[in-house]
């Protein structure tokens, strides 16, 4: 069995990610589904990772929603996924 992605939580990360879910409690089981899924296996299809240019190059994001995203960077040396910000497609790429 392959080793699992370890997922930090950045203080942004939590602190968005907290209003995200006030405002959103239905998206709870999404969140956590694309959470888990990240740690398994972040080249999963399903996730739909890609790559963010301009302020945020060197940056990911994975669709949540038709609208909300999460930004992370993904450190593959250390299997480490590093959740930067969780909202909205223009609250997250400002």
């Amino acid at each position: 069995m392959e080793k699992l992605y370890r997922l930090v939580w950045t203080e942004t990360f939590q602190r968005t990610a907290k209003k995200w879910l006030k405002a959103r409690p239905w998206m709870r089981a999404v969140l956590s589904e694309v959470l888990h899924t990240l740690e398994r296996n972040p080249d999963d299809p399903s996730l739909r990772l890609h790559p963010l240019h301009g302020a945020l190059e060197g940056k990911q994001a994975v669709r949540l929603s038709y609208s909300d995203r999460i930004v992370l960077r993904v450190v593959r040396r250390e299997r480490e996924i590093v959740l930067l910000d969780v909202g909205g497609h223009d609250e997250v790429y400002r």
